[in-house]
């Protein structure tokens, strides 16, 4: 850990003491028909260009809290955090690589596996649109303490999914655990770009996941023992989480509190106390309202429209959604007008930059949950892999993209471009879609399934490396937390909507085709058993009922498979990174998006 504390310190700056230096928020605004602005780095060219413009932007109190402590921990303060991170990182990881796991045996459990997506998808859902109030409240009340708000989630969460006597005991935890999970994922983001800059930002973040590499082959162990006919069972599994989490996380709540404390005993940070209404100025609460409740009330019905019998033909799917329109219509009008600490400043809906971040992360994120969600079901039963065997492959992705992420960080910090590892990392994405359909099936071999896995993770690390930055650079760091708040969110609404389309697709097909390739002998009682669970339920490996459920499991697969295949091209040039302690212009080129579905 030493080494990759090292490390990290390295992605973070030159040296401990090296603090950039004060700067002016500057906001990105799209003029188009312009000129290039006097960057001496700025390449000729007929593609659209950005000028940088001095705005207001005003600085809540744990903005200022933050930048103080910076000032005052010196080469300690600065390594305690590393190794916070660290640690926060490693339990994050392990908890991340597990509890996703453990959830299709508490489903199984209660002979709801059908309703894994819905689950999923609203977990997701509250993970998106927690993240701008989370964003904002660090502002307010610093990052120490929105921290410790998360951890408290963290616990709540693990008492009551472990506790669970019900599906819907369980799914509220999942509520609490995935706030507590969305607050600390930002807030990790959001204290490594306090200390990085633009353009060693993408290997600092990619680094931090480097228990990653690791967590999912030893949780595949720990899966592996708890779920065991004689291990100690999955809500042990959880329960222990309640106990190693607030222990990890305890080293970089208390460092950054220290140094915040710290700061206002030495007046160089205001102390915190404000009224109530500054508190629900400063964190934007009727912006908020209207943003997550807009985002949450046109996501949900999608979610649930998918297990309820009527379909879209239900009135209260209809009303859901029109509200939830009628909210994120208004924002950007309420954010102009009347909020002082917009969440979403108006500025954001004029800058392309930004938006194309958003609009391409979320798309990125639609196709990976789409043919992801049911992984996990497919492999068990389709593939007969044990537990180990299948978080293995359940994780291959994730591992790839984290290592290729890291090396596409340094390759983006050596060369100052992004750009073009931004398109390779989407030309191979959409190849790996085409082998998926080749590829992932009942009668592919282990190692083809493998592969498949392989190739998206080189993907998925190259082009989720680089849509995170563009938007970071061109906001000041009184707005970074919200920015990156806002462009995870998007990455996370469009996992939301591949994870509905994915439950859809299941609750939709998967009984006509166990139907189908069952025959006339099976029962209604059996196919439904068949689709609600994966564990004690499947015939035999190698009878032929068990070959035609693996039949219908993987001809559902195909269909989801079948969705991602959208063409998308990238009209591009260079585009540098430049050092945002010099300069807080990303570069002047923008690329030019054509989508053809």
């Amino acid at each position: 850990m030493i080494f990759l504390a090292k490390l990290l310190q390295a992605a973070i700056g030159a040296g401990p003491l090296d603090e950039p230096p004060p700067y002016r928020p500057v906001v990105a605004v799209s003029q188009a028909n312009q000129e290039p602005s006097g960057d001496v780095n700025a390449e000729q060219s007929n593609t659209d260009t950005e000028k940088q413009i001095v705005v207001h932007v005003p600085v809540e109190t744990g903005t200022t809290a933050i930048e103080a402590a910076q000032a005052i921990w010196g080469k300690k303060g600065r390594w305690l955090v590393i190794a916070g991170l660290c640690l926060i990182m490693i339990v994050y990881e392990i908890d991340n690589s597990t509890v996703y796991i453990y959830r299709n045996y508490a489903a199984s459990e209660f002979k709801e596996l059908s309703k894994l997506a819905t689950l999923s998808t609203a977990g997701t859902i509250i993970f998106a649109v927690a993240k701008p109030p989370i964003a904002k409240l660090s502002n307010v009340i610093g990052r120490g303490g929105t921290y410790l708000i998360a951890i408290t989630f963290y616990i709540l969460a693990y008492i009551i999914m472990a506790s669970a006597k019900s599906f819907n005991t369980y799914a509220a935890g999942t509520v609490f655990y995935s706030f507590g999970q969305s607050a600390t994922n930002l807030m990790n983001d959001v204290v490594i770009a306090d200390l990085t800059t633009a353009r060693y930002r993408a290997f600092g973040i990619s680094l931090s996941f480097w228990p990653f590499l690791i967590t999912p082959w030893t949780a595949a162990f720990m899966v592996d023992s708890v779920t065991a006919p004689t291990g100690i069972g999955w809500r042990w599994g959880i329960g222990m989480l309640a106990i190693i989490m607030p222990f990890c996380a305890s080293f970089i709540v208390a460092t950054l509190l220290y140094y915040q404390t710290r700061a206002e005993k030495e007046g160089l940070a205001p102390r915190s106390k404000i009224s109530l209404y500054e508190f629900c100025s400063q964190i934007d609460l009727g912006g908020v309202m209207l943003f997550s409740g807009g985002l949450a009330l046109l996501l949900i019905p999608m979610t649930l429209v998918a297990t309820t019998p009527s379909s879209w033909k239900t009135p209260w799917v209809d009303a859901l959604i029109a509200v939830g329109a009628v909210l994120l219509i208004a924002l950007p009008f309420y954010e102009h007008y009347l909020a002082k600490h917009p969440v979403v400043p108006p500025h954001y809906f004029a800058n392309r930059t930004i938006i194309l971040c958003c609009l391409l992360i979320a798309l990125d994120n639609v196709g990976f949950s789409a043919t992801h969600t049911y992984i996990y079901a497919w492999v068990t039963v389709a593939r007969d892999l044990e537990a180990r065997e299948a978080t293995f492959f359940t994780y291959t992705n994730g591992v790839t993209q984290c290592l290729v992420a890291i090396i596409a960080g340094i390759a983006m910090a050596k060369t100052k471009r992004y750009k073009w590892v931004c398109v390779l990392g989407a030309t191979i994405r959409l190849v790996g879609y085409g082998v998926m359909l080749r590829l992932r099936g009942s009668e592919n071999s282990i190692a083809e399934i493998f592969i498949v896995q392989l190739i998206q993770g080189i993907g998925s690390g190259m082009v989720g490396s680089t849509l995170l930055i563009p938007a970071q650079a061109v906001v000041s760091h009184a707005e970074m937390p919200q920015m990156t708040a806002l462009v995870v969110c998007f990455a996370f609404v469009g996992g939301s909507v591949g994870a509905c389309i994915a439950g859809g697709i299941y609750t939709g097909t998967i009984e006509s085709e166990l139907w189908h390739y069952l025959g006339n002998g099976a029962t209604a009682e059996t196919v439904t058993a068949l689709a609600n669970s994966i564990t004690g339920i499947a015939p035999e490996w190698g009878t032929p009922e068990r070959t035609a459920v693996n039949l219908a499991v993987s001809s559902h697969m195909l269909k989801n498979n079948l969705l991602p295949h959208s063409h998308l091209k990238i009209v591009h040039g260079g585009h540098e990174i430049h050092d945002i302690r010099s300069s807080r212009a990303f570069g002047n080129r923008l690329y030019r998006i054509t989508i053809h579905a």
